[in-house]
């Protein structure tokens, strides 16, 4: 799979769906590629690592592209900084906080194999349990 046409699909299902964020593996690519819609726009980063969280963390609601009409309250550190490749290949490193260092946990979650649901306690989980199963059914039906 060519890294530029994943990346342009990427782009366009974040932007048509009006997502704050998006990762290659929800598209079923096992590349380690995130888009985020920053302050500039859509960005892409091409193999991030978090290099370092803030102690401080903030519990904020949060949703996803893969389980659309579920949000759940996520604890994340308020403040990260990255380190990734853009598209030219450079190596770059980002600090960011509030909402965008959210995106970022969230995007390098999914890199890991981490859906937000499972950031969710036990109990919550069973509080969510009804919508999980409509939402898999919904899926099922739908292939």
């Amino acid at each position: 799979v060519e890294i530029k046409s994943v990346i342009r699909e990427m782009l366009k299902i974040m932007i048509k769906n009006q997502g704050m964020g998006i990762s290659a593996p929800q598209l079923g690519v096992l590349k380690r590629i995130i888009a985020i819609n920053t302050k500039s726009g859509p960005e892409v980063f091409i193999n991030p690592k978090i290099c370092k969280m803030s102690k401080e963390a903030e519990i904020t609601e949060e949703g996803c592209l893969s389980v659309p009409g579920l949000r759940l309250k996520i604890k994340r550190a308020k403040e990260v900084e990255i380190e990734t490749l853009d598209e030219t290949g450079e190596r770059v490193q980002n600090r960011a906080e509030g909402i965008l260092a959210r995106a970022f946990q969230h995007e390098i979650d999914h890199l890991n194999g981490i859906l937000f649901i499972d950031r969710i306690s036990f109990w919550q989980r069973l509080k969510i349990r009804k919508k999980l199963r409509e939402l898999e059914e919904n899926r099922n039906a739908a292939y």
